[in-house]
This record gives C-alpha cells, structure tokens and sequence, in this order.
C-alpha cells in the first residue's frame, strides 16, 4: 500500500448525506492522487456530543456501495472502518481497526490474507510493534495536532513517526487535526500516509484545492 513517497489518506466525515458526499469525493480525486479512503461513519450522542458506536449498517452497506466504485475509478484503496465482517462481505480492500475493536489477529481470521489492515496506536510504540507482530499492513499514530472529530487518546510529537520510520520497514499513518500548513514536519519526519478528514472536507479554498495542496507537499 505504500512507496517512498508520502501519500494523501482519506477519512469520510462521521456523519454526511450520501448523495452530496459522493459528490464532493469525485471533487477531491480532481485534486490529485488519494492513496486510500477510509469511510468511517458515527453516531454522535446527544448528551456527551462525543461520537459513539457506528449508525444503523444498512447505512454503511448502502455509503460502500455508492462511495466504493468511485474510489476503484480512481485507483484508491477502499478502508472500512471498525467492523472486519463487513469489509469482507462487501469487498473492501482493507478494514481500519481501533484499540477498542478486535485485535489484528482475530480480524486477519475473518478478512483473510489478501486484504490490507491498519491499526490505530495513538503514541504507543508497544501497540505499533503488537499491531505489527499480529500482521498489521500498516500502523496509524496520532492525534498530531488539535482535532474536532474524536477525542484523542495520545498526543505523539513527530518524534514517534522519525523512530518508526527509521527502525522499521511496516508503513505508519499520521492523523489528527492535520492542514496543509501544518502537515510538512509528519511528511519530513518519514510519515507513508498522511491521513486526513476536516483538512480536506472543510478547506477554506474548497476539496480540490486542499487535495492540490496535500500532493504538492509530498513532492
């Protein structure tokens, strides 16, 4: 899923109406090249605001459905968020696991030996390198910076993607509140992916341009 070159990773909005998000996703694919796409859909609750488990999984059949093939037109690789099962029955290309889901192992059992899995490992280093025993394809560390979409577990510096990077061959994704002025020292610090959700869908200069701008600084 990787090469030497730092890579544009995608991540749907936790919640959005399927038909407009379609949209802006062709949109973003105009911009340059996004590497992987990881839908990832929540329900918010309404007490605490903090997303919570997945909504109802027709929803999430019907979003594969719709948001798969335009990924598949684009050459991107399809992630599914949380739930190994699914992504197997639907045919993603890979299924993104949090430390509250299934460990590597169990879910490499269900989705098979051809599909891609990655691994959320906040600032750890012992749960990269238990990721990476079990057979992760790659491991994910964040959040960097200051985010609105979850509440982070770990706060790593750039420091963590350098050491991974430097003492081991297994891909790493850097997320967490990550712009286009803010991403350069992950991309310089050796990150594979840089992964991606408000940066893109609520760039002031619009989709394309944030995609434009992403690509222009893995060069």
């Amino acid at each position: 899923m990787s090469d030497n070159k730092c890579k544009l990773y995608l991540i749907s909005p936790p919640k959005f109406e399927l038909d407009e998000f379609a949209h802006d996703l062709k949109d973003a694919f105009k911009g340059g090249e996004v590497a992987a796409f990881q839908l990832r859909m929540k329900n918010k609750d309404m007490t605490t605001g903090q997303l919570i488990a997945p909504p109802d999984e027709d929803d999430v059949r019907r979003a594969i459905e719709v948001l798969k093939p335009i990924c598949k037109e684009n050459d991107c690789v399809f992630i599914l968020n949380d739930n190994p099962r699914l992504a197997a029955e639907t045919g993603c290309d890979g299924v993104h696991l949090g430390e509250d889901d299934m460990s590597v192992k169990e879910a490499r059992g269900i989705v098979g030996n051809n599909m891609v899995i990655g691994a959320s490992c906040y600032a750890s280093k012992d749960l990269a390198f238990m990721a990476a025993e079990q057979g992760a394809d790659y491991v994910a560390f964040g959040a960097f910076y200051e985010t609105q979409t979850k509440t982070p577990k770990g706060r790593p510096t750039p420091e963590i993607i350098e050491f991974w990077s430097n003492f081991t061959n297994l891909p790493c994704v850097a997320i967490g509140g990550i712009k286009t002025n803010n991403a350069l020292p992950l991309v310089k610090a050796g990150a594979d992916f840089i992964a991606v959700v408000t940066g893109v869908w609520g760039h002031e200069k619009g989709i394309q341009q944030a995609v434009k701008e992403f690509n222009e600084l893995f060069v």
